[in-house]
């Protein structure tokens, strides 16, 4: 026999957790509002101000990267803002000694250039069939579509190319002149950076495992970069032998070109394919010569990506691949290359970020 009294009893309760989990479900979906408006918000300003905050980002990046540098430096009683300038020296001697390395190659293809598209154009008549073809299925699905084939014709208007040049060389050389003094303040003024965000944590534990925070993001980001330059380096040094092997002109200008583009993961080795299959197929009209730079250059990257790359970097990169390849596409679609550049070393500060998050925020101590 129930008891009238504990009915009583239970059902106010019950009533009132139904309507604290209502709430904080209400809660919890204006929490996730927000987040996305915030992130919508970031997206859209991250586009509009491209022009300033991509170089002055990629400064900060290239900044951690040179810190353990310039902490040695500093060491031996060298001031902060001299340190500096030679970090910045540095960087423009390694620019420097890459132009130079691609000058005289790239001057000699320049030269070869129209031999070479009469060479392509040559290879790509023998595919008129195919490009016919393609182009009659294209008009007969425009047709079940109820579309005017003519409809579908791409215009493509030559644009005066000395005009483009004047038009976006100024914008180009203000974003480098703005990297360049950005990357100096920031290595100059780090301390008093580190200081001053230091300072806003609100008791000596979060101090504590904001500085570690900070220390981790300097040493893994260097660690990063500087093993991902040594593996390029390698991938240069390889694909200009293999390509030097087969008989492939200007074999350093190959290499270079391979090792730069590598620092872009997936979009650089994709787009080094493509220039190597362009190579072959304005030196060689036979399909298996045609293809064999691609393939030389395909086997080192897969030797590299499945072997070198993860016993290298196993402890220093455990991010999903997934997410590498997320944050690769959006920094790309928002800052091009730049963006291509940034992608990884991002996401590793953010993991860094998230996982000292929670101690931060508690005031505890970091785990080991």
């Amino acid at each position: 026999m129930s008891d009238p009294l504990q009915n009583a009893t239970i059902g106010p309760i019950q009533t009132e957790v139904t309507e604290i989990s209502t709430e904080e479900r209400l809660r919890r979906v204006a929490y996730g509002a927000i987040i996305f408006i915030g992130f919508v918000v970031l997206v859209v300003v991250l586009e509009l101000a491209q022009s300033i905050l991509a170089p002055l980002v990629l400064a900060m990046i290239v900044g951690l990267v040179f810190g353990p540098l310039v902490e040695r430096i500093e060491a031996y009683g060298v001031p902060a803002w001299v340190s500096a300038m030679i970090a910045v020296l540095l960087l423009l001697l390694l620019i420097g000694l890459a132009i130079t390395g691609f000058a005289v190659p790239l001057s000699d293809w320049m030269d070869r250039l129209p031999v070479i598209w009469a060479r392509i154009q040559n290879e790509l008549a023998n595919w008129k069939g195919l490009i016919e073809t393609i182009s009659s299925l294209q008009s007969q699905f425009s047709e079940m579509a109820g579309g005017d084939p003519a409809s579908m014709t791409v215009n493509v208007a030559n644009g005066d190319t000395v005009k483009q040049v004047a038009f976006f060389a100024p914008s180009l050389a203000a974003q480098i002149i703005l990297f360049l003094a950005g990357l100096f303040f920031s290595i100059a003024t780090r301390h008093q950076m580190k200081y001053s965000i230091l300072m806003r944590a609100d008791s000596g534990p979060r101090r504590k495992a904001l500085a570690r925070m900070i220390v981790d993001i300097e040493k893994r980001l260097s660690s990063y970069m500087l093993n991902v330059s040594m593996i390029n380096l390698g991938l240069a040094v390889a694909v200009s032998l293999a390509m030097w092997l087969i008989g492939v002109p200007s074999p350093m200008l190959w290499g270079l070109l391979a090792g730069m583009l590598n620092f872009i993961i997936y979009i650089g080795p994709a787009i080094m394919s493509v220039i190597m299959l362009a190579v072959g197929l304005s030196l060689h009209s036979q399909l298996a010569l045609i293809i064999a730079p691609a393939a030389v250059y395909l086997l080192i990257n897969f030797l590299e990506a499945q072997f070198v790359t993860p016993m290298v970097l196993g402890r220093i990169m455990t991010v999903n691949p997934f997410l590498i390849f997320l944050s690769l596409v959006g920094w790309i679609w928002l800052w091009g290359a730049v963006g291509g550049f940034i992608a990884v070393p991002m996401l590793l500060i953010g993991q860094i970020v998230l996982s000292h998050g929670d101690f931060i925020a508690s005031g505890e101590g970091l785990r080991v």
